[in-house]
Parts: structure tokens; sequence; C-alpha cells
């Protein structure tokens, strides 16, 4: 369905977004614009895609990311909307903007455009990743063709608009959350005598497995914890020693606040 798809922005996440797609729509024409020109050249010629600029993807194509940072959004789509605006053609644009709903991006855009807002993570960009998304004024089929160009992301999961800035909160932070605990994981095994490389390779390693095998089995986390936790053995003595230290309440506390910052920045 979308011929010709568009990224304004190819950040962290731009550039991991479209590597899924890439994937997703290997027929397709898709073109990279960013304000930095050379970023978008080097990952066009990585992905074997045309490097553009905003206006060529405002006019063209009929699925246009944007990958710019919420307190640009505004900016950037007030300088497109005259060509979006001069457009007979149906077009979708796709958020991945923090706090901004599909309403204020309508608003910065200057019509009622279809909109996908979606909440993508890191390790999209090596089909692990989660992406939730909602859709204003969108057709069905449109959805149904968004949700397949990202599939090679990993888990796409379409949800309902309120939910969105939680579910960012959990899954688009959670990477940075879960890399802290993994250093901190080595770092504990550096002390104890590993070398770094192992501690890590280890730590990490551990975390995937534990994730798939909670997966695969539909386990709860509790069920497999308890399996860990032999009576009188080590596991429910660093496990007491993390409760001391409150390590679930500050997990819970790290995905209220970022929930909480998300909802301001959409204020």
């Amino acid at each position: 369905m979308f011929n010709t798809i568009g990224f304004i922005g190819t950040g962290t996440m731009g550039s991991a977004v479209a590597r899924a797609a890439v994937k997703g729509a290997p027929g397709a024409s898709i073109l990279l614009s960013n304000r930095t020109p050379a970023k978008a050249e080097a990952l066009a010629k990585d992905l074997g895609c045309q490097a553009s600029d905003n206006e060529t993807v405002a006019r063209t194509c009929s699925l246009i990311f944007l990958g710019v940072k919420p307190q640009m959004m505004a900016g950037m789509l007030e300088a497109i909307a005259p060509i979006l605006a001069a457009r007979s053609d149906r077009f979708v644009l796709a958020s991945m903007a923090a706090g901004l709903d599909a309403q204020r991006i309508q608003a910065m855009a200057g019509g009622e455009y279809p909109v996908i807002c979606f909440m993508p993570n890191t390790p999209v960009a090596v089909g692990a990743g989660v992406v939730q998304y909602y859709g204003l004024g969108t057709a069905q089929e449109e959805l149904d063709a968004f949700q397949a160009l990202l599939a090679p992301a990993g888990l796409v999961d379409r949800i309902e608009p309120a939910q969105l800035n939680a579910a960012s909160a959990v899954s688009g932070c959670g990477p940075a959350f879960c890399s802290l605990f993994i250093e901190a994981l080595a770092d504990g095994g550096v002390a104890c005598g590993l070398p770094r490389a192992k501690a890590l390779a280890y730590a990490a390693q551990m975390v995937e497995g534990t994730a798939k095998l909670m997966l695969e089995q539909h386990a709860h986390p509790g069920v497999l914890k308890d399996g860990v936790c032999s009576p009188g053995g080590t596991t429910i003595q660093g496990v007491r020693a993390l409760e001391a230290k409150g390590f679930r309440s500050a997990a819970m506390e790290a995905v209220i606040a970022a929930y909480d910052k998300t909802i301001s920045m959409g204020n």
C-alpha cells in the first residue's frame, strides 16, 4: 500500500525504524532526510535507500515518518505544512514523538490528515524490539500495512491511544533501565573477580535468555524467580539483598517518573 516511504529525522530511533522498514517493504522506495544531510546520506548508503530532504519527502511519500524530537516537531511541521496542504493524494503521517498525540500532530501539520502515533524502542534495529501504535483518521488497510511494514522490528502491537504513554515508559524507556541492570550485574561480577568482557557477556545473555524463557513458556516472572531460589541457597540471599535496597520499588518508580515526564512534554 505504501509505495513511497519517507523519513524526516534519522537519529537513533528514526534509523532503527528505517532498518526495519527496509526489510518490511523490500520493493518500496524509501527516502531519508535529516537536518544533518551527511547522516541521512550515510544511512541511505548503508540501507540501499535514497537520501533526500524534508520538502521532497513531504511532497512525494505516501507514508511519512516523523522522527524529530518532540520539542522540534512544531517547527518542522510548520515548515512543510504548505506542501502537505497542496497535495491532492492521500498520505499518512507516522509520529514517534513522545507525549504528542495524534490530534496535536494534526494541529501542528495544519490539517486533519491520517496520523499513526507509535512508540518504538531501540532493539527494533536488531529485530527484537517493541512497537505500540494507534491511528487517527486511518483506514484499516493502512493500519494493517503499517503493522506488516514494521513486523521485522519485533513485537508490533496496536493499543488504545490512552495507553501509548504508559507503553512508552515501559518498553520505550526500558532499554535504558535494562542496560543499567546489566551493567550493575557486570560490575558485581568484576568485583568478584570476573574479567569485564566476560561479566558483560554473561549478564546480557542471561537477560536475553530469561526473557525468552518467560515469553516462550508463558511463565509469570515470580514463578521463574522461585524456580531459581532453592531453600537456603545462594540466589535467595541475592533476592533478599535486592529487596532490602528497594529494587522492585525503584523499577516501578522509574517507569512512573518516565510516564509523568511524557505527559508533561505533551502539555
